[in-house]
């Protein structure tokens, strides 16, 4: 077997496992790599030549700065300040929300964008009685057009560059990518916003009253019923159960009964009124204490029976036990555990009520279920317990039944987050530094600066797209060095030889179908190549053609698990699958027809 019929065997089992989604994305692109080192198409060092690539360092560092965005609350307080322009219309709320994210985006990563935007576009929505539906797909679609204003603002702009400066032609800058970006990013602002009450559902629920923006605020019953759980029951500890003595997490409740006791309240001494008790889950029982408790019917009344519990009546949840509505996003370190297996209730001090997955509550018991990226909890806890969520990077807090975070001056992590940041980006505008050294520094100074420790930036790097690209960069080196490339080029030239507006649109179409099975950041690694391939051929500017690789790359709207974005919103929007192909993939042929207009104008052949 040839070296380069070799080459495109590993290349199409890779992208076969991409599309399996059997295992992550980083192990099926080192299992490459490794085929790659071991069949002796590429020596060691070129196999190993990504892990210190320059575009490898300058995405880990990327992760960082946005890290420091959401850590000190700059990003968040960026959110609130939006909700207050966006009125209560649909139109003008929407228009508020794409530009905001759209902007937000240019310097943050698309998945970050919108697990930051989330909770806030979702409380404007329920401000202005809007079905959250009208507003989550939106949010999704700015945050991956956003990612064409700049060259930092998502992986595959970085890759399309390194190509250029790989085969040596001067590279994208910092804002060559900004005058494409902003026509592509008006344009579908305009079409969603005169077109959205036409394509968008309006599934969800619009009557639901609100509070003030970051997080959506919702009456206990509302969230109750998302979630298909009934409203707690208050049942009385009476003399002689075998729960006294014991504490809800000894005697079992939830794994014998399945039910949740949310809330235990006991007499006070003195004054013979009832109080709620602090730690739950480990408080034992005593004689006339009453257990507020989550559960189906059957449940309830399986566990009276058993442990001698009198029945008092369904109660709203009280104010001191809240209740949140919390998404996994794709870094959450609870992805593939079980809440048994981490401990959950314990460690946060919450109990989770229900479960969905792809807007639907699942059915039976939840501690043995392994969790995917975008499910959501219905969670009850203290206010203590759900602000500890909100803050830490395995949760997205989308809704909650009260908020005691306000806004309030600038703290001395915000502004440092801020020059350091300010100054990175002067930085990449003139030039006057290496990009990858100024973003580098950047995430540096905001460590030295107390913006985040030195724990909390190795967290935010997201680990799985950094090996990913550093082991699949080598599969563009073996298509070079044994001649792949030159005869893809060469197949593609009979659909090339109207023009090269042909070889724009051929790969788009390329870029944009691989996009819809595998990362946009694969899809990116693997297209460059071969499109620098084909303008050299054909004797045009590699600039066009790499441009409408980048911008094919972001344009991934179609389906919901073309990129962790249009994820994101698929159970808080309560979307269906055929709510993407309805809106993203008319858009996407759109944008396509813009792209073959906008950037010949911009960088001619």
């Amino acid at each position: 077997m040839s070296d380069t019929l070799l080459v495109y065997v590993i290349l199409a089992i890779t992208i076969a496992l991409f599309m399996s989604e059997r295992l992550r994305l980083d192990v099926v692109a080192l299992m490459a790599l490794l085929a790659l080192m071991i069949t002796g198409v590429l020596t060691p060092a070129e196999s190993l030549a990504g892990f210190s690539d320059p575009v490898v360092i300058m995405i880990a560092a990327l992760f960082v700065v946005a890290g420091a965005m959401l850590r000190t609350g700059l990003a968040e307080r960026f959110g609130r300040f939006l909700g207050r322009f966006a009125g209560t219309g649909r139109r003008r709320a929407t228009a508020v929300v794409m530009v905001g994210t759209g902007l937000l985006s240019a310097f943050m990563s698309t998945t970050g964008t919108v697990a930051l935007m989330l909770p806030v576009v979702t409380s404007l929505a329920r401000n202005a009685r809007l079905s959250p539906s009208l507003m989550l797909m939106p949010l999704a679609i700015a945050a991956l057009l956003g990612g064409l204003l700049t060259l930092i603002a998502t992986p595959p702009n970085i890759i399309v560059a390194n190509q250029l400066a790989s085969a040596g032609y001067e590279p994208f800058g910092f804002f060559d990518f900004t005058p494409v970006g902003l026509a592509l990013l008006g344009l579908g602002i305009v079409l969603i916003v005169l077109l959205g009450d036409r394509v968008l559902p309006a599934r969800a629920p619009v009557d639901r009253p609100a509070g003030t923006e970051g997080v959506t605020l919702l009456p206990g019953s509302t969230l109750v019923e998302d979630y298909l759980v009934d409203r707690p029951v208050r049942l009385r500890v009476s003399a002689g159960s075998p729960l006294i003595g014991t504490s809800p997490a000894e005697a079992e409740l939830r794994s014998r009964f399945d039910v949740n006791v949310v809330a235990i309240h006991r007499a006070h001494r003195r004054t013979g009124r009832m109080e709620r008790l602090g730690g739950t889950a480990e408080q034992p029982i005593l004689a006339g204490d009453e257990l507020d408790v989550y559960g189906p019917p059957g449940s309830i009344e399986a566990l009276r029976a058993a442990t001698g519990l009198e029945y008092l009546g369904t109660v709203d949840a009280p104010e001191e036990t809240q209740l949140a509505e919390v998404l996994l996003p794709p870094r959450s370190r609870l992805v593939g555990e079980t809440l048994a297996s981490v401990r959950f209730r314990s460690r946060n001090n919450v109990n989770v009520l229900s479960l969905r997955r792809q807007g639907e509550p699942l059915a039976g018991p939840l501690a043995d279920i392994p969790l995917r990226f975008a499910d959501t909890l219905l969670v009850a806890g203290s206010a203590e317990a759900i602000e500890a969520l909100r803050s830490d990077r395995d949760f997205v807090v989308v809704a909650r039944t009260h908020d005691t975070q306000a806004g309030g001056p600038f703290s001395r992590r915000e502004l440092a987050a801020l020059l350091i940041i300010g100054g990175m980006l002067v930085l990449l505008a003139f030039e006057l530094l290496p990009a990858v050294t100024s973003v580098l520094a950047a995430a540096v100074a905001l460590v030295l600066a107390g913006c985040l420790n030195a724990n909390q930036a190795y967290r935010d790097i997201n680990w799985e797209s950094v090996v990913l690209i550093a082991a699949i960069l080598p599969m563009a080196t073996a298509l070079q060095k044994t001649g792949g490339v030159d005869q893809i080029v060469s197949l593609l030239a009979p659909l090339t030889t109207t023009g090269p507006i042909a070889l724009l649109a051929t790969i788009y179409v390329l870029t944009g179908v691989m996009g819809l099975f595998i990362s946009n950041t694969a899809t990116a690694a693997l297209v460059a190549p071969i499109a620098l391939g084909a303008a050299v051929q054909l004797g045009v500017s590699p600039y066009p053609v790499l441009m409408t690789v980048a911008v094919a790359s972001s344009a991934a709207f179609s389906t919901p698990v073309s990129t962790p974005a249009n994820m994101l919103v698929l159970g808080p929007g309560d979307y269906r699958f055929r709510d993407y192909v309805r809106v993203g993939a008319p858009l996407q042929i759109i944008v396509g027809i813009a792209t073959l207009i906008i950037v010949p104008l911009l960088f001619p052949f």
